[in-house]
């Protein structure tokens, strides 16, 4: 689905991360719905980059579709 978002039930219980750290994706959307901008997220996050971000974004707007969506997990 997405070569940054990383899902292995080795990092963070399996939950979405952003590949190679273990920056949970609901975390960034959450700040984002709470108003914090991606340039804050960048200052809170320095290790993601600003296309995490809006791969973060891209993966929560597939997973709103309520279909089934099928994805491989990477494992790091």
């Amino acid at each position: 689905m997405n070569n940054r978002i990383s899902i292995n039930s080795n990092i963070c219980h399996g939950k979405p991360v952003i590949k190679g750290t273990r920056v949970l994706v609901a975390n960034i959307l959450s700040a984002l719905g709470s108003g914090d901008s991606i340039e804050d997220i960048l200052t809170d996050y320095p290790n993601i980059s600003y296309e995490d971000v809006l791969a973060a974004i891209s993966f929560g707007a597939e997973l709103s579709r309520f279909e089934e969506v099928p994805y491989e997990g990477n494992s790091i």
